[in-house]
């Protein structure tokens, strides 16, 4: 989930934006819950999240289809520039305090999510040594 934050319009500016941030607006934009666009596209909610939190990008085909689904250009998706969504009327210009508070958030979500997957993998393993103890 990407957290959007500035005054009025509920975007970052051009000046702090991420692919995952915009990818993020575009979906909420056209209604699509995360799921909704992971199943469309045929792949893992994970990596939807992932896209999202720019701990990845998509292939350039998967690419392709984001911005056919979204109804935005493949290159606003990349680099805010081209066919996209309207931003805020004024651009928001932010301090040094906020964009690194804003860093801050943004890595504290990403190591959640890790350890998140991590626990869920822990999860499993346990599970498995259960069934296999009481088998």
């Amino acid at each position: 989930m990407s957290e959007d934050i500035s005054a009025g319009g509920g975007w970052y500016s051009n000046d702090t934006a991420t692919f995952g941030d915009r990818l993020a607006g575009a979906r909420e934009a056209v209604g699509m819950t995360q799921s909704e666009l992971a199943k469309r596209l045929g792949v893992k909610l994970k990596t939807i999240r992932n896209w999202e939190e720019d701990l990845s990008e998509p292939r350039a085909n998967r690419l392709q289809t984001l911005a056919g689904v979204m109804n935005v250009s493949i290159m606003w998706l990349l680099s805010g520039r081209g066919e996209g969504l309207d931003g805020p009327a004024e651009e928001v210009v932010l301090s040094p305090d906020l964009r690194e508070t804003l860093s801050d958030i943004r890595q504290v979500k990403s190591e959640i999510g890790q350890l998140a997957d991590r626990l869920g993998v822990l999860e499993k393993r346990l599970r498995h040594a259960l069934k296999e103890h009481g088998e």
